[in-house]
């Protein structure tokens, strides 16, 4: 490789990690100050949990179209204007009252699914041979976009208020489009991605496909759900402190970095793929008993778990990868899944805020998503069944 092209390349990677802190960042800049958005907005728990649950939605309804988008386009020009709309929506969601944030809300999650469909098409186009390692650095920016909003909104709330602590967030968007377009210059030409769909009725007659697609929905579920008002529990169980409970759980985040780069490194020396699952659900579970039967231990339950989600993703997706025999199938397949997974996703915040409003105490919303979990388990479990008896 020149000296040339590796620069462009390393060019590129960065730009795709700066891209990467923007697809969950604007999701969960909202946990930590959510009281003050349900108070300013004038919101019940589960309104508030519907702005974080609708980019979610969008995940779901918008890959389609983000798919066509990306064909016609090119991923230079939808990752661009993803971006130029994250801003967009970052600044309308805290600008007026709630329709105005709806429309804000809306517009960030379009955004977000261009990068859910766009990262994965430049990671294998851009980076062959090295997809494990570079779908792990992806993961991990995910997860680092979240730990900065997580730590850092509260405190900044303190200072400027919660409008311009969320506002502030449009800044990383800003640098991202710079890098971009240093990476994906105006006019640079580019393969036209296709996205077939004549692997559908073979996809969607496979068993392990809906396993997959129901573990996944168990994950998102939890992980959006978590992230909403996990803040929340730990400053209403351990009466912390606001900016002490955002900090806290950016425990959950930051070590989503570490299972997002350790998952793949370890599959990629040959782990059995069922005893990885096994050990992430395990993890996964520790989240909702340790805050029910010992709280205080906080930081060891969110770590477990935040390894966890951040290894899960890459298990079902290298499942997808290993199992759906042709690029056309694993794109379908991966469509599918992604789809019911975010489908189910976007009711978690609202489901745990309603469960929340009507107990009056988070034992109810903890046990709700212990049963996401318990549900995320058995399915995974059966996925990986149904893929040794196809094998």
């Amino acid at each position: 490789m020149t000296a040339a092209r590796s620069a462009a390349r390393g060019v590129l990677l960065a730009a795709v990690l700066l891209y990467a802190l923007n697809l969950r960042a604007p999701i969960t800049a909202l946990a930590p100050v959510v009281d003050d958005v349900r108070t300013g907005l004038g919101l019940t728990a589960a309104g508030v949990g519907l702005l974080t649950g609708i980019p979610v939605l969008c995940f779901a309804l918008a890959t389609p179209l983000m798919a066509v988008l990306l064909g016609r386009l090119g991923t230079g020009r939808v990752v661009a204007a993803s971006l130029v709309t994250i801003l967009v929506g970052t600044v309308l969601r805290v600008s007026d009252g709630f329709g105005t944030a709806l429309v804000g809300t809306v517009l960030i999650g379009v955004a977000i699914t261009a990068g859910n469909v766009a990262v994965p098409v430049v990671i294998s186009r851009d980076f062959p041979g090295h997809v494990p390692r570079v779908t792990g650095l992806y993961t991990a920016a995910l997860n680092g976009g979240s730990v900065l909003t997580t730590t850092l909104t509260a405190p900044l709330a303190d200072l400027v208020g919660w409008r311009w602590a969320l506002a502030s967030w449009g800044l990383l968007a800003v640098v991202a489009l710079v890098a971009w377009q240093r990476a994906f210059p105006v006019g640079r030409p580019e393969p036209v991605v296709v996205v077939a769909a004549s692997a559908a009725p073979a996809v969607w007659r496979r068993p392990v496909t809906w396993f997959l697609a129901v573990a996944f929905a168990g994950q998102s579920f939890s992980y959006f759900a978590i992230s909403a008002w996990l803040p929340s529990v730990l400053q209403d169980t351990l009466g912390l402190e606001r900016a002490a409970s955002g900090g806290a759980a950016a425990f959950f985040q930051l070590f989503g970095m570490l299972g997002g780069i350790a998952v793949p490194v370890a599959l990629g020396r040959r782990a059995p793929v069922a005893a990885v699952s096994a050990v992430i659900v395990l993890g996964w579970l520790t989240l909702p008993v340790g805050l029910l039967l010992a709280p205080s231990w906080w930081a060891l339950w969110c770590t477990f778990a935040g390894v966890a989600q951040g290894g899960n993703f890459a298990v079902i997706f290298t499942v997808i990868a290993s199992t759906a025999g042709s690029p056309a199938a694993a794109r379908r397949m991966s469509a599918t899944v992604q789809t019911v997974g975010y489908s189910c996703a976007a009711l978690g915040p609202s489901v745990l805020g309603a469960v929340h409003t009507s107990s009056g105490g988070w034992t109810a919303p903890l046990l709700v998503e212990l049963g996401a979990l318990v549900t995320m388990g058995v399915a995974s479990a059966l996925g990986l069944r149904s893929m040794r008896r196809e094998a």
